[in-house]
């Protein structure tokens, strides 16, 4: 049977029996007609023809490509999914994907933002308004702190120990830490505590939360992203929450910053996490090694 014609059956099959989101559907048949037109070129066009080399030469084509692990693990996904159809009808006798391995994954390097670019960020509220006070006391509290976004949300105003420069942070593992806040941050979260948060305290709500809505209430996870966003917006960036805490643990380690500290700055387990940030950082911590090092220029024997 035509290959093509299968193809259909599947996606109705997919939609019928397997109740698949129209989305998947789609994914499934975007990638699937990517094989057949492989499959033209091959001159093989139906069930009976197809072979687990088809299969495999399709893969290398894409690797040769230069196309992403992530895609070809999907292409492999697609495909084991439409050879099992072909079994389960019996099109054919033997499935030919049952030998496919799915690539590994390629670690990558998180995306940080440049000390330049996170320089514009942090002076785009307007301190004139109180509003833009506590905006950039918040962004300025993120990239200090390497917070996260719901860390920084349930924060409370006591917990901010300004006169010490620090701050206690309750971690989503139950675990509290201590976290230098540095002279900015500590410059405007001072800034807004004196001069903002009384203002937009409502006396009846008895309200603990160190950064608060027009409302006085607690502002939300979602309420800091949305401020975050609308400032990222403006000037054209991809800036996160998790790119600030990334951008934090990045230039503390490409400035020499020792791992351990780092890493209890940012409330996390293993050192293996910071692997990322460590690769992001090489080529600077190579260079201060470099210049550093009172060996690190010296050749064997002199």
């Amino acid at each position: 049977m035509d290959l093509k014609d299968l193809l259909q059956a599947y996606l109705a099959y997919l939609k019928e029996d397997r109740g698949v989101a129209p989305v998947t559907e789609q994914s499934y048949l975007s990638d699937l007609s990517d094989f057949l037109g492989f499959l033209d070129k091959q001159r093989v066009g139906t069930a009976a023809d197809l072979r687990a080399r088809h299969l495999t030469a399709y893969l290398n084509e894409l690797r040769a490509q230069g196309r992403a692990s992530s895609t070809i693990a999907r292409r492999v996904a697609a495909l084991r999914s439409f050879c099992k159809f072909l079994v389960l009808r019996r099109y054919v006798d033997a499935d030919p994907a049952i030998q496919l391995e799915t690539p590994r994954a390629e670690p990558k390097t998180p995306k940080t933002i440049r000390t330049g670019e996170l320089d514009e960020l942090l002076e785009l509220p307007d301190v004139g308004q109180a509003a833009g006070i506590r905006d950039r006391a918040m962004l300025e509290l993120l990239y200090a702190t390497g917070l996260r976004v719901s860390e920084l949300a349930s924060l409370d105003a006591d917990h901010v120990r300004l006169d010490m420069g620090f701050l206690l942070c309750l971690g989503s593992d139950g675990r509290e830490r201590m976290v230098p806040v540095g002279a900015s941050g500590n410059h405007w979260v001072s800034k807004y505590v004196e001069e903002v948060r009384p203002k937009l305290l409502r006396p009846e709500k008895r309200e603990t939360a160190l950064f608060l809505n027009r409302q006085g209430s607690r502002l939300t996870r979602q309420g800091i992203w949305k401020i975050l966003k609308g400032y990222a917006d403006r000037l054209g960036m991809d800036a996160t929450p998790q790119a600030l805490r990334r951008s934090f643990a990045s230039h503390l380690l490409e400035n020499g910053a020792d791992l351990r500290a780092v890493q209890e700055m940012l409330g996390v387990t293993s050192a293996a996490s910071l692997q990322p940030y460590l690769s992001a950082a090489k080529p600077r911590l190579t260079e201060v090694y470099e210049r550093s090092h009172p060996r690190s220029g010296r050749k064997p024997g002199t």
